[in-house]
């Protein structure tokens, strides 16, 4: 089966481009070329090389699937020579129907985008691409140093010294400073137990009963290796942080007009992150600046990229699914997202289990209701929403309660009581004194 003849070129010089880890296969328009179909390497004079060719071609356009990490080397040249490059999901690609098993995947590409049945997916521009970078780093780095602590914990264990059991974090001050005094030689429980912080919960005599143990040598290398690996990838994750914060000084200010605040160069990323977006996201409960940052990272400040909320969401798969036949909805479950910027919304949902705001109601009531899962991510569409239109509209954030939420949910509930009642024939005649909460 092929492609109908009757259907309209939309880009009469597209060229597809099948990514691999060795070399590309690219496909050009037929006539474009005697040899329409060419397979270069993946070094760079031969992607420069396509690059020449494709300008050869006639070639406005190229579409390419998001294959691993391969495709960026390409993205980023062929784009710099002035292509619309357009990065495709694989998956969008299979579900179109037609496909022959003798046509190659570049020219299977090709024919697609020149009939314009593929779309793009969605890249940031290249300030936010960079900022993006140093935040990932910045999370395989805190990710590998929280091995690192594991390894702490594993290595004290084997010695029988509890600490973890007397402090809050081995890696806080108290902790270090008695890791680091047993590193160096202190066996004393009492000596060690001297260190402790004054605002440590536990006295001096609880911590030094569990610091006796038995310190062999083998058990000590490993917590020295330890500690020397976490505070090796302690100090690339600040070193992390300063090229975050210089990155986000290279971002335009947005403020109101006027505003003589603008030009100082911020001190912070909180500063730095108010600065570019014109919003404090952290007003939102349950978002904290890391991630607020994650959050910018990876959509950027420009929400013109999706036409509503409710396209914004969807992206994510935050909103609900509609597998509809015949008329009848057979599911509506979210789709399966690796989407960086829907997990930080699900982590800052997942925070507010004991929140005594209007979003912490909304996610017990829609716990109570659909259960854990269905209401974090319900909750994390609506603070997604809430983060759209803050960044579109550059507007604050006001929380209105968890008492506001409360007194609207229990008029909700009278209203349908009435209208149920009122079907049936009753009448709903309110008793004396206050509603019992629900």
């Amino acid at each position: 089966m092929r492609l109908p003849k009757h259907l309209v070129h939309l880009n009469a010089c597209a060229a597809g481009i099948d990514v691999g880890s060795k070399s590309h296969f690219v496909a050009v328009p037929e006539g474009a070329d005697p040899e329409p179909v060419r397979e270069f390497s993946t070094f760079t004079d031969d992607l420069e090389r396509l690059a020449d060719w494709l300008l050869c071609c006639g070639v406005t356009t190229v579409a390419m699937e998001s294959t691993g990490i391969y495709w960026i080397p390409v993205f980023e040249i062929l784009e710099s020579h002035g292509f619309e490059v357009r990065l495709v999901n694989a998956r969008h690609v299979k579900n179109v129907p037609g496909r022959k098993s003798d046509v190659l995947d570049c020219q299977w590409l090709q024919q697609l985008h020149t009939y314009g049945l593929l779309r793009g997916a969605f890249r940031p521009a290249d300030q936010v691409c960079a900022l993006r970078a140093y935040v990932r780093q910045r999370a395989t780095l805190v990710k590998i140093s929280g091995s690192h602590i594991q390894h702490m914990q594993k290595a004290m264990a084997q010695m029988n010294l509890q600490l973890h059991n007397v402090v809050s974090n081995i890696t806080g001050a108290t902790g270090m400073r008695i890791i680091k005094a047993i590193l160096e030689g202190e066996r004393d429980p009492d000596t060690l137990a001297a260190l402790r912080d004054n605002r440590c919960k536990n006295d001096a005599k609880t911590i030094a009963r569990s610091l006796q143990g038995n310190f062999r040598p083998e058990h000590l290398f490993s917590l020295q290796q330890a500690v020397e690996l976490y505070e090796f990838y302690l100090a690339k994750i600040n070193e992390c942080d300063r090229q975050i914060l210089a990155q986000l000084k290279s971002f335009d200010a947005i403020g109101t007009e006027g505003d003589s605040g603008d030009d100082k160069p911020p001190a912070s990323i909180d500063e730095a992150l108010m600065r570019i977006s014109g919003v404090d996201l952290t007003e939102i409960d349950g978002i904290d600046t890391t991630s607020a940052l994650k959050i910018i990272a990876e959509i950027g400040i420009d929400m013109s990229r999706w036409k509503t909320d409710k396209h914004f969401t969807s992206w994510m798969s935050l909103a609900p699914g509609a597998k509809i036949s015949g008329g009848k909805v057979l599911s509506s479950a979210t789709q399966k997202n690796a989407n960086r910027a829907a997990q930080a919304f699900r982590m800052a949902a997942f925070s507010l289990t004991r929140s005594k705001s209007y979003l912490g109601s909304y996610f017990r009531r829609m716990k109570a209701r659909l259960g854990a899962p269905k209401a974090i991510t319900a909750t994390a569409r609506k603070i997604a929403t809430i983060v759209y239109k803050m960044l579109k509209n550059r507007t604050s954030y006001i929380d209105l309660g968890q008492d506001y939420y409360e007194e609207r949910y229990q008029s909700r509930l009278v209203q349908n009581l009435k209208r149920n009642a009122k079907h049936l024939g009753f009448e709903l005649v309110p008793t004396e004194g206050k509603i019992a909460a629900l």
